[in-house]
């Protein structure tokens, strides 16, 4: 996702990937409606649709409570989480991205980060992997809990190590029980216990399915253990500890009686496991770093943060990192960007993170698969409040990116937000705010003639005159490439005395 907006902003871009080919797991396997919007303002969500899982269209959940969450008070076009294996997501970005310019070599491990000084007049970053050596302005570190860069740099990681170990797999089943669903539901009806045994089967097509799975008493977890697979896996199911006496146990195999074993105990002798496609294993570590910027180096995704696998997190966290930080370090790298943007990338998604690992945290404690007595009341009391609007319509907007407001500076009460998808009427005919975006250019929408004919506007900044039924609380609005709100007036007055700064605060320091 990074490597596409840094395309498509102009940057020569190149991906390093040290796996020779894709790995086809579905591992982050929803898109929350948050995420659905920002791929869609980039002309990426249709050709993920169409290889959608098919499912019912039910809202998200909380610790897989049995209350699903209602975005319809946010306004949004896309409600539902939507199912998309991970590596179909990977599969079309990395053709989107491929496509706009960025450069990506396989099979390309990186072992050294060094910083330079002799890239032309200014500093950079030198990367080595085998014997390829990469002088870049900067290095964006997106590979993973497991970060080599990270590592690398020498940075501490802290947190929380898990509490437990588990299975994640795609499979396939040769015969199944009654007990197996046959479509893709609420969380809360995928997940059952038996045996010892906690698991969730979730179906993505024919005879495949997604299935998860630990032990309702988790013996195999000891200390600071870090268990990992052959690959990385997302911030949703993946471990990492860098304490320096961790015990390592790495490329533990997952055997198919293993993930038999826990199919028949949960749903029932009946259920065959034909085949098992890939599988990894993971734990509930809890961890971030302390910045997300480091010189010429930035982390995002899973590098960044990890979390519980709750919620389904992980993926659209890490999406929407490089969306905020895309546009920010094109304009470092093309020496446009305002003093202290590129800085803004920690200070609004740090706290983000910080807010995921808070929240996971606490729905680890209500999803626990054996509950106390006291936990098991609070679910109680949890469930009474999920019912009531006001408190399912907080943890809507809180677990699908919507209500995600950025401290920015402008004035008006609307800075900050997201705007909802609305209809528009423009001179060329109908379209929607949402098709705006495609050129990852900001946007000033002027919904009523106020903004002058005469003001002159930075390249990067698209200047959209029109109409709309919707109520979008303003006359004029400024729209970062992201699409969260940072000016926004009601007369020409205002847009002659403070737009012109509030771009050059907030966007970019290109002349006019």
């Amino acid at each position: 996702m990074l490597a596409y907006e840094l395309a498509l902003a102009g940057v020569e871009t190149l991906v390093l990937e040290k796996l020779p080919r894709r790995v086809e797991q579905v591992k982050g396997g929803a898109i929350q409606p948050r995420t659905a919007e920002l791929l869609e303002s980039r002309g990426l969500l249709e050709p993920l649709l169409r290889r959608a899982t098919p499912s019912d269209p039910v809202g998200g959940h909380f610790a897989a409570l049995p209350v699903p969450l209602d975005c319809a008070p946010w306004r949004t076009r896309h409600p539902f989480p939507i199912g998309i294996p991970q590596w179909v997501i990977e599969e079309v970005l990395e053709e989107r991205a491929v496509a706009a310019g960025a450069r990506i070599l396989r099979g390309v491990a990186v072992a050294a980060v060094a910083a330079v000084s002799d890239i032309g007049s200014d500093e950079g970053v030198s990367v080595t992997a085998g014997d390829l050596r990469v002088r870049a302005r900067y290095l964006a570190a997106c590979d993973g809990g497991h970060s080599t860069v990270r590592k690398l740099l020498g940075l501490p990681f802290p947190g929380r190590p898990g509490t437990y170990l588990a299975v994640l797999a795609d499979i396939r089943l040769s015969a199944v029980s009654s007990l197996v669903p046959r479509r893709v539901g609420h969380m809360s009806d995928l997940t059952r216990q038996a045996d010892g045994y906690w698991a969730m089967l979730v179906p993505i097509g024919g005879d495949r399915y997604r299935f998860t799975f630990g032990r309702a008493d988790p013996t195999d977890v000891t200390g600071d253990a870090e268990v990992t697979s052959d690959t990385d896996v997302t911030s949703d199911t993946s471990d990492i500890s860098d304490t320096g006496d961790t015990e390592v146990v790495r490329d533990t195999e997952v055997t198919h009686e293993e993930i038999a074993a826990a199919l028949r105990a949960v749903y029932g002798e009946e259920t065959t496991l034909g085949a098992v496609d890939n599988s990894s294993r993971f734990t509930d570590a809890t961890r971030q770093l302390e910045h997300y910027r480091v010189g010429r180096v930035v982390f995002a995704g899973d590098a960044a943060h990890i979390h519980p696998p709750l919620g389904g997190q992980g993926l659209n966290l890490g999406i929407q990192d490089a969306v905020n930080l895309g546009w920010k370090l094109a304009a470092a790298v093309q020496d446009r960007a305002p003093s202290g943007l590129l800085d803004s990338y920690h200070a609004e998604r740090h706290p983000v993170g910080a807010q995921v690992l808070h929240h996971t945290s606490a729905q680890r404690v209500l999803a626990a698969p054996r509950p106390t007595e006291d936990v098991a009341a609070l679910r109680d009391i949890f469930i009474d409040l999920l019912r009531l609007p006001d408190a399912n319509r907080h943890l809507a907007g809180l677990m699908s990116g919507l209500s995600l407001r950025y401290e920015l500076s402008g004035g008006h009460p609307l800075t900050g937000q997201r705007l909802p998808d609305a209809d528009l009427v423009t001179r060329t005919g109908p379209t929607r705010l949402s098709a705006l975006f495609g050129s990852g250019h900001a946007v000033l929408l002027d919904l009523a003639g106020v903004v002058p004919a005469d003001l002159r506007l930075p390249a990067r900044v698209d200047l959209v005159r029109a109409t709309s039924a919707d109520d979008l609380g303003a006359a004029a609005l400024l729209l970062r490439p992201d699409g969260y709100l940072c000016w926004a007036a009601d007369d020409s007055a205002a847009c002659r005395t403070t737009l012109l700064p509030a771009i050059a605060a907030d966007l970019t320091s290109e002349q006019l």
